[in-house]
């Protein structure tokens, strides 16, 4: 009789904690329109990193109602590695993968691997499991490349695409993002720039989400182009049969800039994850309903 009653003080004195912490480190997600019903394109690039542009409303509705797994190996850490720089300059753009406080619930490296690997297609099936087993709080997913794009067949990028709107239909309450591979200083005329063309063409044409990865290392700042010079994802570029890097030089323009933050960015420079991480939070706000005014 004893041991009942100590086991029913027990689960007593338990469920309000665990209540509690639940309340406390998770939230469910609120519902939200899917990819398959959009009327228009949603590409995200260069021209999108100016966030003191986007109103404080739109980055906390964002943060409120969306729950996302990103899929990624190292080239893809390199939003994430800005997004803690962002969150350390400003509390507005908090993350975490509770959601707590009324942070962007964030599931990072969530599902394992990224669009090439461990092959073309296992991505897929992962999402599958995922959204099939419980992660009722997810209502994004993103996959990023590492350097799969750079030796892609038009066939394979053509599965890429087939795998993502298959999902897209299967899944109309669930946002897909789209993204390009990163450069790899084959210019213009290279196989990448070509297969991430292929990805653009096909996201304008059936109004996708794209973040466009490729065309954030292929500008500075300023506006500035570099894919014509060769430029690759560590922002290195030739000029006149000289090695240039183009991140080093804004920063050195532009001492104390906020964007040239010192970050541990993968294969890269703190500038071109800082430009990621502000272009992502532009995607969340265009997401959340912002329309630019």
């Amino acid at each position: 009789m004893i041991k009942k009653y100590t086991t029913i003080s027990f689960l007593l004195l338990c469920v309000p904690f665990f209540l509690l912490l639940n309340c406390c480190l998770g939230r469910k997600v609120v519902p939200i329109e899917g990819s398959s019903t959009r009327t228009e394109a949603l590409i995200i690039n260069h021209t999108c990193v100016e966030i003191s542009q986007i109103p404080e409303y739109w980055i906390q509705k964002a943060r409120a109602e969306f729950g996302i797994a990103y899929g990624h190996t190292s080239h893809g850490s390199q939003i994430v590695s800005g997004m803690k720089v962002l969150m350390a300059q400003s509390g507005l753009y908090s993350f975490d993968g509770f959601g707590s406080k009324k942070a962007l619930l964030l599931y990072d490296r969530e599902p394992r691997g990224d669009l090439g690997n461990p092959d073309r297609t296992t991505w897929a099936l992962r999402t599958r499991k995922l959204l099939d087993t419980g992660w009722g709080d997810t209502n994004i997913v993103i996959w990023s490349w590492c350097g799969q794009v750079s030796s892609a067949s038009e066939g394979n990028i053509n599965t890429y695409l087939s795998l993502m709107n298959q999902l897209e239909e299967d899944y109309p309450h669930v946002i897909f993002i789209y993204m390009t591979g990163h450069l790899d200083g084959t210019g213009e005329e290279g196989n990448l720039n070509i297969r991430n063309d292929q990805i653009r063409d096909f996201c304008k044409r059936n109004n996708k989400i794209l973040f466009d990865f490729a065309d954030i290392e292929s500008y500075d700042p300023d506006g500035n182009y570099f894919l014509d010079k060769r430029a690759n994802d560590g922002c290195y570029y030739r000029e006149n049969g000289v090695r240039k890097n183009w991140a080093n030089e804004w920063c050195a323009a532009h001492p104390g800039s906020e964007l040239c933050a010192s970050c541990s960015c993968a294969h890269s420079k703190p500038l071109n994850c800082n430009m990621k991480a502000r272009a992502f939070w532009w995607m969340m706000a265009r997401l959340a309903g912002w329309d630019l005014k």
